[in-house]
């Protein structure tokens, strides 16, 4: 073995890194046992309410230290751990939807033109069926109405009048257009990015999909979708505010300070109750002691109990905190020398004591200590101001008006862009604003020089520079000490308030905490037995050999778990069926190898040449095989979202770590063995002569096998023309819950219940039990639709929510009906305790919204996944073998797969005891069986290629049929180890992923015997013919 010593090294330094990134993955769960132990009560019940405290309150502990190296706090070990999605967590995942139709009126400045408006109505129709962008669809649109028609005269407002002259064509307006859209959605990405940062959902995930203004959001484990709703969806409202001096106020906090424990002694108030139960976990002035955030300042502490401390040989913390509630979180901006701190920030907290702060500051009893005339309101800076981004600070904001209304909004901001200044290396910002917002920039300007003016955005400040001089001109320049990125930030930011790029959401998932601790312990459990299925066959089958292979997959294992946690992955419940499929597909590797093996001993060799040979004379097969899986994988990552984009990542990484264990951890074990004298053996008693000379005659049946074939893609054709499928929501936009009852229900009574809430027929489904139900509905899915005032009425007396505040939204009325129809079949159940969204046994388990735009789009990307995973295949084969007629007996053989797929779930949709929905995961499913079964065609290729280079005058039939028999074993063997695998996941994986699993199964199934009976005899036929053909040439 060649490199031997390469292979070692690279081996040993891959697996010291995989143990270094699955380190932080088994220390965030010690924390999370330890804050489970902590919010335990005496029944045994845990307080999910102490727990969550217990980890905020960690999150700048240091809980890992790295070989003495390095100290990682709970946040950083939580950013580097493996998460869990949705389905084995909960929580929430939502696409939305910039309003690009919004922007594109705000840019013409709300022309009324009739053609203008006209066009808008007619691209949103086009943008239901289209995957173009909003912009190409408007200009399309605008040129069918009026052919002549000059959008320059609609968009060369003052605003745009640098970019757009009265002389531009539409040609050019549009690609203006569709630049500053652009502009507007990325804006809408980091305003959005920003606000879940904020929100302090561990490991969230925001990513700009492909399609036009669409990002998808995704926070595991939050429990008040509501409030994310409400935050997601809420306008940007950027303003320009006056500040106060530290000076100013300086007095007045140590007032509050004074007033806070007055009214702790006096009445035990509440405000401090989250700082006590800091105690037991870690004290947050000597947090507040141990890490400065500035050099130059010093803690209220130092300077006011100086003389105390050195009094006394030890201090009482508990007592500072009793005498000093505001103090304890809120360290003031106090210098070195015991002077006030300049600028307009009074003071820095850390971040998880920021909403004790604010809780302090807005008491009536508090507030009433400023003077009537000093109207103050208090924000926090969006920036960290320590390296180790836990501390930030807190800017005191002047109102200098009855209606508490900033002195100027951002809607004045006619351009903002990063640039390097001309004497300095940092970046600056320049903004430009338009002739009102310059006419008040100016005054704001000369009456605050000196001072400083903060720049915010949903309530954070962003930037509070000093005024050096007044700016007439409405073009300012800030600078800031930025970086190129924070510069660009901050640019975007100003950016915001110059167009309403409003998000809203065109679909979300919501998975209860109940239903993802269920699926994981099903998932789990479904993995173990299926590794361990996997682990015995190998020994039962190969002896010594499968020893090896079986140490092989514990390091793929291992190998794939380590990458995962090192690129940040989050593990769903797809994925880890990608995890156990990868398991299962790594033995098709060692089965070509360790059969090759045993060819080359039969031929007489010896067992070392007989490794050495085998090894390499399977490498081909073993390549070809396993690219065709990637890059199926690779397909179904660029079309998937969420659990199956994370299924697609798993599959991908699992094929290149399998190669990698397959071909150099089994060949060093060998080596060690070899070296050793150790005795090697590749089979037991009952294996030693399975599938040896089998001379089955596969092309003589294939008429046969193609009229069954004929009839069966025939019937499966029809039925998908005539009866058609079992769409799931992802298809048909809608609405999807999971039910749970406290009782068993007929599937019949809750569809006739909710029939006559909804006035049509939902789609109604046994899921798991029969306590259990899948409810699919299009009640109000229309984007179009305005709720009426009885609408709302009825929610309000449903829910019993008359929160005037409360806007009720489509979904709260689709919800609320849903109760109404099933609160009979509980025993006792309101409609809020249904509805919630925390650790329950009974109501609504999980909900899912998809509008008919997503479902439109995820249709096309449907079939454009399909259409793309063939060609892939065709292309590559047809690069390896050079020859065309491989690539179409391949692709024939995949798409009588496909078709047989389809149709078996077209016939018999409504029939099995599980869901037989088509949706995401099962296209994900048909193309992972695409690229899968191709490896049984492939390997049979390989060998066809290597015996035609043998024997050349050998007759093609003969070498075809010789092929088959030869690679027969690893055929049946590797197909049916994955589909042991898979049946196991299909009977112990739950419910949620049964559908997903029996459509690969049935792929596993169908695609063994299409590699055997239809690809393989088409490329004969196809290669007879042009033999025949080259016969009748030479005649």
């Amino acid at each position: 073995m060649q490199n031997k010593g390469a292979i070692k090294f690279v081996a040993i330094a891959l697996a010291l890194v995989c143990l270094y990134q699955l380190s932080f993955t088994f220390i965030a769960g010690k924390v999370r046992k330890q804050a489970k132990e902590y919010a335990t009560g005496p029944d045994n019940l845990v307080d999910s309410d102490r727990e969550a405290f217990y980890l905020d309150s960690m999150a700048s502990e240091p809980v890992y230290n790295f070989l003495w190296i390095r100290k990682f706090n709970f946040a950083e070990v939580q950013d580097r751990e493996i998460g869990l999605g949705l389905d084995l967590k909960g929580g929430m995942n939502v696409i939305l939807q910039v309003a690009v139709e919004d922007v594109i009126v705000a840019l013409a400045d709300n022309s009324q033109d009739s053609t203008f408006r006209e066009a808008l109505k007619l691209a949103k129709r086009y943008q239901r069926n289209s995957q173009e962008s909003f912009v190409t669809l408007f200009g399309r649109a605008y040129s069918e109405l009026s052919p002549n028609g000059q959008l320059a005269a609609i968009f060369g407002t003052k605003n745009l009048k640098e970019k757009i002259s009265f002389n531009s064509t539409n040609e050019q307006v549009l690609k203006i257009i569709e630049e500053e859209t652009r502009a507007a959605i990325d804006n809408s990405f980091t305003i959005l990015r920003n606000r879940i940062d904020r929100f302090g959902v561990a490991q969230p995930n925001i990513q700009p999909l492909g399609v036009d203004g669409q990002i998808l959001v995704e926070l595991p484990g939050i429990k008040d979708p509501e409030r994310v709703k409400k935050l997601l969806q809420g306008t940007a409202s950027l303003e320009f505010w006056e500040t106060y001096s530290n000076e100013e106020v300086y007095q007045y906090l140590f007032q509050a300070n004074q007033r806070i424990r007055e009214i702790n002694l006096a009445k035990q108030s509440i405000v401090t109750d989250e700082a006590e139960k800091a105690d037991v976990v870690a004290d947050s002035v000597a947090v507040v002691q141990e890490e400065k955030v500035e050099e130059e300042s010093k803690s209220l502490l130092e300077i006011v109990d100086t003389t105390q401390v050195e009094a006394k040989e030890e201090f009482d913390a508990n007592k500072w905190k009793e005498e000093n509630p505001l103090f304890a979180i809120l360290n003031p901006r106090v210098m070195q020398d015991g002077s006030i701190g300049q600028g307009a920030a009074v003071g820095y907290a850390h971040k998880k004591d920021t909403a004790l702060v604010n809780r302090m500051l807005n008491l009536e009893e508090v507030k009433n200590i400023f003077p009537r005339s000093m109207r103050i309101r208090f924000l926090w800076g969006v920036k960290p101001i320590d390296a180790e981004k836990n501390y930030f600070e807190l800017i005191a904001i002047k109102v200098n008006n009855r209606e508490g209304l900033a002195a100027l909004s951002g809607d004045v901001i006619v351009d903002a862009r990063e640039e390097f200044g001309d004497r300095q290396a940092t970046a600056q910002v320049t903004m430009v604003m338009n002739s009102e917002g310059a006419k008040k920039w100016a005054r704001l300007t000369k009456n605050n020089i000196g001072q400083q003016i903060a720049i915010v955005l949903d309530d954070y400040v962003y930037s509070y520079p000093v005024v050096q001089t007044e700016i007439s001109e409405g073009r300012s320049s800030i600078s800031g000490n930025f970086t190129v990125a924070e510069a660009k930030d901050l640019a975007n930011i100003l950016k915001s308030g110059k167009m309403p790029a409003a998000a809203r959401i065109i679909q979300e998932e919501i998975v209860g905490p109940s239903l993802g601790t269920e699926t994981i312990n099903k998932g789990l459990w479904s993995f173990v037995i299926a590794f361990a299925a996997v682990l015995l066959f190998m020994l039962f089958y190969y002896r010594h050999a499968g020893l090896v292979a079986n140490i092989a997959l514990l390091a793929n294992l291992f190998f794939l778990m380590g990458v995962l946690a090192s690129l940040g992955a989050v593990l769903t419940l797809p994925g880890i069926a990608g995890i156990v499929l990868t398991m299962g597909m790594a033995i098709d590797a060692n089965v070509l190898i360790y059969e090759r093996v045993k060819e080359e001993l039969l031929a007489g060799k010896g067992i070392k040449t007989a490794i050495a040979d085998g090894f390499k004379n399977s490498y081909s097969a073993i390549l070809d095989s396993n690219i065709t899986t990637l890059l199926t994988a690779i397909i179904i990552g660029y079309f998937g979202k969420g659990p199956i984009y994370g299924f697609a990542i798993t599959l991908g990484i699992g094929i290149l770590t399998s190669l990698f264990s397959a071909i150099f951890i089994t060949r060093l074990v060998f080596e060690a063995m070899l070296k050793r004298n150790k005795p090697i053996t590749l089979s037991t008693k009952i294996s030693e002569k399975a599938f040896r000379n089998t001379e089955f005659n596969f092309l003589e049946k294939r008429k046969f096998s193609y009229t069954i074939s004929g009839a069966i893609v025939i019937i499966s054709i029809i039925s998908l023309v005539v009866k058609g499928f079992n769409l799931g929501v992802d298809f048909t936009g809608g609405y999807s819950y999971i039910v749970r009852f406290d009782k068993e229900v007929t599937v019949q009574d809750v569809r006739d219940a909710l029939e006559e809430e909804y006035g049509t027929t939902p789609d109604v489904k046994t899921f798991g039990g029969t306590d259990q139900v899948k409810i699919t509905t299009r009640h109000l899915i229309d984007p179009d639709h305005e709720l009426t005032d009885e609408e709302i009425a009825e929610y309000r007396i449903i829910s019993g929510n008359n929160d005037p505040e409360k806007t009720v939204e489509v979904n709260d009325i689709v919800e609320a009906k849903l109760y109404n129809g099933l609160s009979k079949f509980y025993t006792d159940l309101s409609y809020n305790d249904f509805v919630s969204d925390g650790q329950k046994s009974i109501g609504r388990m999980s909900s899912m919204k998809v509008g008919p735009t997503v479902a439109d789009d995820i249709k096309t990307s449907a079939v454009y996944s399909i259409i793309a995973a063939l060609f892939v295949i065709f292309l590559y084969i047809l690069v390896r073998f050079s020859n065309w007629r491989y690539s179409l007996g391949a692709v024939v053989g995949l798409t009588h797969n496909v078709i047989f797929i389809l149709g078996f779930y077209s016939l018999f949709a409504y029939a099995m005891p599980f869901s037989m929905e088509i949706d995401q995961s099962f296209i994900a499913a048909i193309l992972t069986v695409a690229g899968y079964t191709i490896n049984d065609t492939v390997v049979v290729f390989d060998r066809v290629r290597e015996y035609l280079g043998l024997y050349k005058n050998r007759e093609i039939g003969l070498v075809m049929n010789q092929s088959l028999n030869a690679t027969l074993s690893r055929t049946i063997i590797t197909s049916s180890t994955t589909f042991l695998v898979l049946f196991i996941i299909f009977a112990f994986g739950g419910e949620v992923i049964r559908g997903f699993v029996f459509a690969m199964m049935l792929g596993i199934a169908v695609g063994t015997y299409s590699s055997l009976f239809i690809a393989s005899p088409i490329t004969y036929d196809l290669m007879k013919r042009k033999a025949i053909k080259a016969d009748e040439d030479q005649k």
